[in-house]
């Protein structure tokens, strides 16, 4: 069994452009290009999946799970201050 061929990013992208197109059929492309034609349709999938991201305002998601970290942090800081608070009061350090 031969070794996977890897393809760099621009390939692939030039790839999926051809395929957006629409200017020859994938067959056609996948010819030229040496790539199996199941190939050619996964990258043309995924490229036009990404251009909605690409165009997005990126307040959406991102933003959501930035606040929830955020969240997420503060929380365990109050948590490990009230931690301290008890060791320091146990342990005699606090009068």
């Amino acid at each position: 069994m031969g070794e996977r061929r890897r393809y760099d990013s621009r390939f692939k992208a030039q790839v999926a452009l051809e395929a957006i197109r629409n200017q020859q059929t994938i067959s056609q492309i996948a010819s030229q290009y040496g790539v199996h034609p199941n190939q050619v349709s996964k990258w043309k999938k995924r490229a036009l999946e990404g251009l909605v991201e690409l165009f997005s305002d990126g307040k959406g998601t991102k933003g959501k799970d930035q606040q929830r970290l955020i969240d997420e942090l503060y929380r365990q800081i109050g948590q490990l201050k009230v931690e301290l608070d008890w060791l320091k009061k146990k342990s005699g350090l606090v009068t």
